[in-house]
């Protein structure tokens, strides 16, 4: 196989296959390149309102009717019942103090809605149906695809760059104009070029350890938790974060009775676990928190235990004259909060406008320059709050009030985005909006130093002051104890703050399938 294509993609997840598809919606002429096959499972799966909703512009912008009901959960199950998601009604954090804990007070939790009732929830994404459902529909539009691919060559000249190694056991070579890395952290690109890395300041050296379940119970099902009142979701349909002092574990349920469960940890808690050794550091970890044990008492395995030595990656280089890596090969926090895909999605995003505007042009360097930036920085804004994060996991209110600032700015972005208004939120996490940007960056230095500095009431006063502006969601009403539900009300009497008229905004909550009338807890 010797053939010239506009655009190889490297990497056959949802990142690069969605890529391939707007490339080729273009008229370029594509390849997509996988190392496996599919199914497979990869780390990452829980979506958010925003990268739902970058979804939902992508297919929309695009022409990719196929895609559009994979941005809500109910439109997913009604429409593609055979791929198996899980329902995301939200972010669920619950505090373990120490190893005698048998309850989860309210003092210990923190719900954060994302969605009024299940039919526009969001979705976990069950990778193995997921990516190969998307790496087809580009098949479908013309992009030629390889699997069980083992690259070994990258090369360059004036006009084009070479890809060479096996498939199927024989030799092949590729040519492409433009090769984009979609394989994640130290993919092919970072290695074939011998790209530096960087470090990610103020970020603890982290290691996950993580696999797929059946037989876990829901929270909800065990005495285990105290639920003070009615919470504003299930607290088991979300993204569920169980915090300790030195690191995290997640818990994603599907709908097929597969659960996605994974630790991350620091240095001094994976040696503890002895983290590598898999299985029995599994077993160490439920036997250290009894209501993680009693969550799991019944639970197998039902793929082997993955182990990554460091979790953390940023290069230091993002983008050349005839290539470039998407923001998930281009570095990585944390699984917390759910940033990969919002991340991703925005950077495919702007490669697309690069491609359809700048192709062929002499702006095409300038743009890549551009975007590489603009990559690295939102990456750094992650990891300076996601390192704050870790730094206070030992306080779980101030952890919590942390969490805000995130809440804060994804909700704000959420809704000038579906107000038709993005300019007001150009980046990730605001990071470079002229008040909000620097102020979120000031508390979050302050929040990673000694707390004899400013007391933790002082330092949660200060993060209330700083998202005020732009909170949209009622997440300075301290009423709500750390329960903030989804209520049209908030947003109605936050208009001023988006540029919004009253009648706006309950026009954009009809078309999101939001009935401003109804009650937010359903």
């Amino acid at each position: 196989m010797n053939e010239r294509y506009d655009v190889a993609v490297i990497g056959a997840g949802f990142a690069g296959s969605l890529l391939a598809m707007i490339a080729q919606k273009f008229g370029l002429q594509v390849i997509l390149l996988e190392r496996g096959r599919h199914p497979r499972m990869v780390i990452g799966e829980s979506s958010t309102p925003l990268s739902n909703l970058l979804l939902e512009e992508l297919a929309t912008r695009y022409d990719l009717p196929n895609l559009r009901p994979l941005s809500k959960w109910g439109s997913w199950r009604d429409t593609h019942p055979e791929l198996a998601c899980g329902l995301k009604r939200g972010f669920s954090f619950f505090r373990h103090d120490s190893a005698s804990d048998t309850i989860i007070h309210r003092e210990d939790q923190l719900l954060v809605a994302a969605s009024p009732h299940n039919g526009i929830a969001d979705t976990h994404w069950y990778r193995a149906d997921f990516d190969a459902f998307l790496t087809a529909e580009a098949q479908r539009l013309g992009v030629t695809y390889l699997d069980e691919v083992e690259l070994r060559e990258f090369a360059r000249n004036e006009r084009d760059t070479c890809l060479s190694g096996i498939h199927h056991g024989r030799s092949f070579n590729v040519s492409a104009q433009f090769v984009v890395d979609a394989t994640g952290p130290r993919g092919f690109l970072h290695r074939a070029l011998q790209l530096a890395e960087h470090e990610l300041p103020d970020f603890p050296a982290t290691q996950a350890l993580y696999s797929h379940f059946t037989g876990v119970l829901r929270l909800e099902e065990t005495p285990n938790i105290a639920l003070d009142g009615r919470p504003p979701y299930p607290v088991d349909d979300a993204a569920i974060h169980h915090i300790f002092d030195d690191g995290w574990l997640w818990m994603l349920h599907f709908c097929n009775g597969v659960t996605s469960a994974g630790i991350v940890a620091t240095a001094p808690l994976a040696e503890q676990l002895h983290l590598a050794e898999g299985q029995s550091a599994w077993d160490r970890m439920m036997h250290r928190a009894p209501i993680l044990g009693a969550l799991f008492q019944n639970a197998k395995p039902v793929q082997p235990f993955r182990h990554i030595p460091r979790l953390g990656f940023r290069s230091a280089a993002i983008a050349g004259r005839n290539w470039a890596l998407l923001p998930s090969a281009a570095g990585f926090v944390d699984p917390l909060l759910s940033t990969g895909f919002p991340l991703t999605l925005l950077g495919i995003s702007r490669l697309a406008e690069i491609f359809a505007r700048d192709w062929n042009t002499n702006r095409f360097e300038s743009q890549l320059q551009q975007y590489s930036a603009r990559t690295d920085a939102e990456l750094l804004a992650t990891a300076r709050l996601i390192g704050a994060l870790y730094a206070n996991m030992c306080d779980f209110q101030v952890f919590a009030a942390l969490t805000l600032l995130y809440f804060a700015a994804a909700s704000y972005s959420e809704t000038v985005r579906r107000l038709g208004r993005p300019e007001l939120a150009p980046s990730f996490l605001l990071h470079d909006h002229p008040v909000f940007g620097p102020e979120c960056a000031r508390v979050l230095d302050l929040a990673r130093s000694d707390r004899s500095i400013s007391s933790s009431d002082d330092l949660m006063d200060e993060i209330l002051r700083v998202i005020e502006p732009i909170d949209v969601a009622g997440l300075c009403d301290r009423t709500r104890r750390n329960w903030y539900p989804v209520d049209a009300d908030d947003l109605l009497r936050a208009a001023d703050k988006i540029g919004a008229t009253r009648d706006e905004i309950l026009r954009m909550l009809k078309r999101c399938g939001f009935n401003a009338t109804a009650s937010s807890q359903c």
